[in-house]
């Protein structure tokens, strides 16, 4: 197919794409997702189990067997078994009749710091010290204010606590100071883990240092290394202190100062492309972790005026030793895990970090909030290698480490729109990583990876076994062809044809197949709320479009918005035919039928026949409709049919296949003849293979050239979606037979 954007070679590692250097081959190893736990499963025996549940901020006993999390709308602190990762059990939920914010586990208990504010401007809270032999609280100790950080130091003396008595962020348009100032909160522990000074907190004073807003810090992060020296982000100021736990004093404090990333998107247009750079940007760092007793690492997420969009290592003496720039934006859009909706604000978002020894190497593990993923580099002492992208479930939060089980976990907070929080345990010491199975190569235009997401549709190319063609949907500004190296392992976006020339101004291109006369057949799917056609598009390679075919007036006027979803062209009796799938029933449907439109190029002709659906399975209900067909010849499709569920409630997800011969297909407004149908597989085993959440949108389906049955799904745009694109070779298309 020629002259698409921006082809490359085959085999450019990310490695070298990003700078980084890559891991020794003979030296690998990496983390495979074991476990994807939800939190509603920790709710008491008979609770609603739709009942918002969140995993926020995480930890672990110091056998690594008992995992502690906050859940801030249950107001608990859930115990979970994890003595088999890949079976966690419920033990207990602990009530703190207040917001949890944070929790730390040491020896004998866990510290959870709890929220107890009426109001912004007379906040409270308090340490609750909670027995880890499940007799429930045995102390609360006055933290004078509203806690969000807790950490414990490594020797188990000191307990410490970030009193942010966070802004009201409708006051003022957000803008700090207001008052009443945070504070740093001293507990000292005994031998049995009780604070000593639980009546009387010892409070660290940190006014009047930062440069933003000095007489009110809100310190958002707190770690401690082992010579008991803390370290104290504060968010809002951008600002960082190092306090010393025993005496109180603060040994050095510093701005957090600033960073560029160049060539990332910034535009407020819906894409994934470095549109910009953005420059001396306040970094405004959330969470923080020591490296040793010298250095630590910050993720700087950014909050109300800043946000560099990566992480930085610095030396306790406020020195900066490596920044990252423009890689977690670079990670994010290569993985086709770039949040676009946020490219003008803060882009991925890094919040998290973490530190752990794996296999002899001091690992940092960074997570980006908005782009659910965790980027996993290896620490040398000077610039950091990339070793390994992990994908999260939605709104990855609190992350640890647990070197002495090899598992790495990641408290996933969202619950909504039908995404339930859940927990994600990672088993070190596979031979290579599963995940991804795609990324892009470098655009040479832009300098920066082709940006990409939500692939809808899937089309192979009929004389090149290692290429495939998608298309991305309507989440995206832009539609675009994006040509696949599958020859490669994962296999590698090499470059994209932009659509050009449709009539109207945005596309939502759910279906693409390659014509024998060249360029492609699209299907664009309509939606008649918002004005946009159900459109079958003839392109050019370049992905110009020739043609426009739109259906009879007649019939759209029975449509309705889950239209055009796959599309195929086809031989049959000497003539070359257009098959498109219609997703759902419209107006003059039967139930559970839905219509296969058959487009004549030659005689610019419509007919229909009738596709009959699997009624729905799913205990979560929902409905069943079509996302893909593809010829297999002679006049036989296979046809991907669906439910709309996903996770534990996915129960649908199979292809079938129908046969055309001897079937005349109808004219609108006659009868439709019904295709007769034939399970040939469960895709469901294949989908759930990652031990994630059961993606939703398996959307695109494709034979190869050396007869290989391809599927693609769809990440919608990492929005409210956990953002993995999973390419699954189901074995030859023969199993279809």
């Amino acid at each position: 197919m020629a002259k698409l954007r921006g082809r490359l070679l085959k085999g450019v590692s990310l490695a070298v794409l990003f700078g980084f250097v890559a891991v020794p081959a003979a030296q690998a190893e990496y983390f495979e997702r074991v476990n994807t736990y939800p939190v509603y499963k920790t709710l008491p025996e008979g609770a609603d189990p739709s009942t918002q549940t969140v995993a926020e901020i995480i930890s672990a006993s110091k056998d690594g067997r008992t995992l502690v999390f906050t859940d801030s709308p249950g107001e608990a602190v859930v115990f979970v078994n994890a003595a088999n990762p890949l079976h966690l059990r419920p033990i207990g939920r602990v009530d703190l009749g207040g917001e949890p914010t944070s929790v730390s586990v040491g020896a004998h208990a866990a510290y959870a710091g709890v929220n107890t504010s009426e109001n912004y401007v007379a906040p409270s809270g308090h340490l609750a010290v909670i027995a880890l032999d499940g007799t429930g609280i045995s102390a609360t100790c006055d933290a004078k204010g509203q806690p969000d950080s807790v950490a414990i130091s490594p020797d188990g003396r000191f307990v410490a606590v970030a009193i942010e008595n966070e802004r009201d962020e409708d006051l003022n348009d957000g803008v700090i100071p207001q008052m009443p100032a945070g504070h740093l909160a001293i507990f000292e522990l005994d031998d049995s883990g009780a604070p000593v000074n639980c009546d009387a907190v010892r409070v660290v004073d940190l006014t009047g240092l930062a440069d933003v807003a000095p007489a009110d810090p809100e310190p958002e992060f707190v770690a401690i290394n082992a010579q008991n020296q803390a370290v104290v982000t504060l968010q809002e100021n951008n600002h960082i202190a190092v306090v010393d736990l025993a005496s109180g004093e603060i040994v050095t404090h510093f701005s957090a100062g600033s960073a560029s990333a160049e060539n990332i998107p910034v535009s407020k247009a819906r894409m994934s492309d470095a549109s910009g750079s953005i420059g001396d940007v306040a970094r405004e760092p959330d969470a923080v972790a020591w490296l040793d007793n010298e250095r630590f690492v910050t993720a700087n997420e950014g909050d109300y005026q800043g946000g560099s969009r990566g992480f930085t290592i610095w030396n306790a003496k406020g020195e900066v030793l490596f920044d990252s720039g423009n890689r977690m934006e670079h990670l994010g859009m290569a993985h086709g895990h770039y949040p676009a909706k946020r490219a003008a604000k803060k882009g991925t978002e890094p919040e998290g970090v973490a530190v752990g020894t794996f296999g002899g190497d001091k690992l940092i593990f960074v997570n980006s909030e908005r782009g659910n993923f965790v980027a996993v580099f290896r620490d040398t002492g000077r610039e950091p290698e990339f070793v390994q992208f992990l994908p999260t479930h939605v709104g990855p939060e609190g992350l640890l480490a647990i070197p002495n089980r090899d598992l790495f976990a990641v408290a996933n907070e969202v619950d909504e729109d039908g995404v339930r929080s859940h927990v994600s345990l990672y088993q070190f010491g596979a031979d290579a990583p599963s995940y991804p199975s795609i990324t892009s190569g470098m655009d040479p235009e832009r300098h920066a990876p082709f940006g990409w997401g939500a692939l809808s549709a899937l089309a192979a190319d009929p004389q090149d076994s290692g290429m495939l063609y998608a298309v991305s949907d309507s989440f995206y500004d832009e539609a675009r062809i994006y040509t696949l190296d599958i020859a490669s392992t994962p296999a590698k976006i090499t470059s994209y044809a932009a659509v050009q020339g449709a009539s109207q101004a945005k596309l939502d291109l759910e279906g693409i197949s390659v014509a024998a006369d060249g360029g492609f057949w699209l299907a664009s799917e309509g939606n008649p709320d918002k004005d946009m056609q159900h459109l079958l598009l003839k392109v050019a390679a370049d992905g110009s479009v020739q043609e426009e075919i739109t259906l009879p007036e007649a019939l759209v006027a029975q449509s309705q918005r889950f239209s055009f979803e796959g599309v195929a062209e086809f031989e049959m009796n000497g003539e070359t035919l257009v098959a498109v799938a219609v997703q759902r029933e419209w107006k003059d449907d039967p139930k559970g039928m839905v219509k296969l439109a058959i487009y004549n190029p030659a005689g610019a002709s419509w007919g229909f026949v009738h596709y009959p659906l699997d009624a729905p399975k799913s205990a979560a209900g929902g409905w069943v409709g079509l996302s893909e067909i593809v010829s297999m010849g002679g006049g036989r499709f296979a046809v991907l049919e669906r439910d709309n569920q996903g996770g534990e409630n996915a129960a649908l997800k199979q292809i079938t296949t129908i046969s055309l011969d001897g079937v005349t297909p109808a004219a609108h407004g006659e009868a439709l003849p019904v295709l007769e149908k034939h399970l040939a597989m469960d895709i469901l085993p294949a989908l759930a293979e990652g031990r994630g959440w059961v993606l939703d949108k398996p959307e695109g389906l494709a034979i190869t050239a050396d007869g290989r049955l391809i599927l693609v799904t769809d990440n919608d745009g990492v929005d409210d979606a956990p953002g993995e694109t999973r390419l699954i070779d189901l074995g030859p298309a023969s199993r279809l037979n």
